[in-house]
């Protein structure tokens, strides 16, 4: 066993790399490469669920680290590892990969090979920023994030090779790296000072030496790591690129482009290295999220796209996790990374469901539906737990993270505490007032001439696995914020966070000790 935890994450990476080089050389016969594809996405779930099998929850550093020297000039280590932070990031990614190709099964009928080579070469890319722990190493898999994420919304949006999908991947590339190419200069200028690219070395001589640096000097290299991760979330004003996106991409590309990247870095990078610096910056993120969530909202009430008003939705909940992060306070940071998991799992699973109607009545305009639940009851009834989910109903997944994000609010501000709230009433108008039209009164012309076809059995085997995460995690919130709170408190407790001006989250984290 020892051994296998030893190699675990190397092979957690690169399975997925050696499933998208064998789908490129497999020939397009029947359903051969979707097949492999899954097969591959399976296999690697299976190791991602090692992790939390095997993790020390007594122990709040990293685990099944690899720590070897890679490239000797410049000193770049391959060194991965995990903690309670990323572990479940890696879980849910693990997951998310047999979900996205489900759901890929016969909506994508053309380049196939192309389609699910870049998908597991996506699925290698997202893995490896969970998993790297040299910034070098960690650079190459986040820019490599974005490649196979913009070919796939150009090659199969909404309408294939259209201007408007090439639109929209240009403008995804062009938000995500320009803010990144800043970032590799942040780093490089980290290095240049400290001769170092590993996170637990550089974390360790920023505290050690604190004239490595002006003040003036780290508060750029902080707000360039800041610009590139808030972009990637997106943190309001910088989602100007996710309505397009979300509405041209495949489901299986929507279900992994916000959220979880930028918001697992703001927490490991901006707040990790950098506590002095983003705790002068908390209450302006502080602001920004309250008014994400707002915002998110309020454009969301006036859709008449269901993929547009679900992007808008996003934006309003993953502002709720910015909102928790730059609280500082440890209830905050575990409901913000709890609420990644439940938010990416019930999106995942409202994504899947719109594409389910789209696959069969061709549109995503809330106008042309009306009694579809009376035709697909099945469908109805999985798209109302997911939306409830959503809203943040007790005893499902969402309610926790809100609850969590929402009561450090409070304790920072009653009145971006009480704003966050008004996003919850928010969220439940749109959310309730789209069900209602879409599955409930009369039919509409478009639904009664088309043929009932209900959920089908690959789409059950989709989207049941995550309604019942939906409840598990909602009563069993424990079983994941257990580890989570060891990754936030080893965190906090880090000589990094003993620093002038972040005594308030180390007094914080000793208080939920005590408690």
């Amino acid at each position: 066993m020892a051994s296998i935890d030893h190699s675990v994450l190397t092979w957690i990476l690169l399975l997925p790399a050696f499933g998208a080089v064998v789908a490129a050389l497999l020939p397009e016969r029947g359903k051969l490469v979707q097949s492999w594809t899954l097969l591959i996405a399976l296999a690697t779930f299976g190791l991602t669920l090692h992790l939390p099998a095997h993790f020390d929850y007594s122990h709040g550093g990293f685990q099944f680290e690899i720590n070897r020297l890679w490239i000797v000039s410049p000193p770049i280590r391959y060194h991965l590892g995990v903690d309670g932070l990323s572990v479940w990031l890696v879980v849910l990614t693990g997951f998310l990969a047999p979900i996205g190709v489900l759901a890929s099964w016969r909506v994508i009928d053309t380049r196939i090979k192309e389609f699910y080579s870049l998908f597991l070469l996506q699925q290698t890319a997202m893995l490896g920023v969970f998993l790297a722990l040299d910034l070098m190493v960690y650079y190459a898999f986040w820019e490599l994030s974005l490649v196979p994420m913009a070919i796939l919304i150009a090659m199969f949006g909404r309408d294939p090779g259209s201007r408007t999908s090439s639109r929209a991947a240009i403008k995804f590339f062009l938000y995500t790296f320009i803010p990144s190419a800043l970032f590799l200069v942040g780093i490089l200028a980290l290095y240049a000072r400290t001769g170092t690219f590993d996170y637990v070395e550089l974390k360790a001589a920023l505290i050690q030496n604190p004239t490595l640096f002006s003040p003036p000097a780290l508060w750029v290299i902080s707000l360039s790591f800041l610009v590139a991760f808030a972009v990637k979330v997106p943190v309001f004003p910088l989602h100007g690129w996710l309505g397009d996106v979300f509405s041209e991409a495949p489901t299986a590309m929507a279900m992994v482009v916000a959220g979880k990247l930028g918001l697992y870095s703001l927490i490991r990078f901006h707040i990790g290295l950098f506590p002095f610096e983003s705790r002068r910056v908390a209450h302006w993120m502080i602001m920004l999220a309250v008014l994400g969530i707002l915002y998110g909202a309020l454009v969301a009430l006036v859709q008449n796209d269901l993929k547009r008003l679900l992007a808008f939705g996003t934006v309003s909940s993953l502002s709720f996790c910015t909102l928790g992060i730059y609280t500082f306070a440890i209830n905050g940071l575990d409901g913000a990374v709890f609420h990644i998991l439940s938010e990416s799992i019930t999106g995942g699973a409202l994504l899947v469901l719109l594409g389910v109607m789209y696959e069969r009545y061709g549109t995503y305009d809330i106008e042309r539906y009306g009694g579809l639940a009376a035709r697909t009851p099945q469908l109805a009834t999985l798209f109302v737990v997911t939306m409830l989910a959503l809203i943040g109903l007790p005893i499902l997944n969402g309610f926790v993270g809100e609850f969590l994000t929402l009561s450090s609010g409070f304790a920072t501000s009653h009145l971006w505490g009480a704003l966050g709230t008004v996003g919850v009433i928010l969220s439940a108008a749109y959310m309730l007032w789209m069900v209602q039209r879409v599955f409930y009164g009369p039919e509409s012309p478009l639904v009664h001439r088309s043929p009932a076809h209900d959920l089908a059995p690959r789409e059950h085997l989709a989207l049941w696995p995550m309604a019942v995460l939906m409840v598990i995690m909602g009563v069993f919130s424990p079983y994941w914020i257990r580890a989570i709170d060891r990754g936030v408190h080893s965190l906090s407790n880090t000589p990094a966070l003993n620093h002038p001006g972040a005594a308030l989250l180390s007094s914080q984290s000793h208080e939920g000790e005590a408690q």
